[in-house]
């Protein structure tokens, strides 16, 4: 399902403005990048920005800790193999 991206929480959490089976919230599945006030977590941040842009096409796997897992798409692009090339 294609969603509008509010805002990026850290490298793998994203906040959608319309929920998704019931959490606007929504994590990479298979994607670990550091804690936002960890090393290197403003760098993760910054770059599921820009591998996410404006929207997302959402396809949930699970739940975990009251957000969605997801495989999430920007357009053609694969957001969770884009994050898992930079090692997270």
């Amino acid at each position: 399902m294609k969603r509008k991206v509010d805002k990026v929480i850290d490298g793998d959490t994203f906040r959608v403005k319309r929920k998704v089976d019931g959490s606007n919230y929504v994590r990479l599945a298979n994607v670990n990048a550091p804690e936002i006030n960890a090393r290197g977590g403003q760098t993760a941040k910054a770059r599921l920005k820009t591998a996410l842009g404006s929207n997302a096409n959402i396809t949930t796997r699970g739940r975990s800790y009251g957000r969605v897992v997801a495989d999430v798409r920007s357009g053609r692009r694969s957001v969770n193999k884009k994050m898992k090339s930079y090692g997270y």
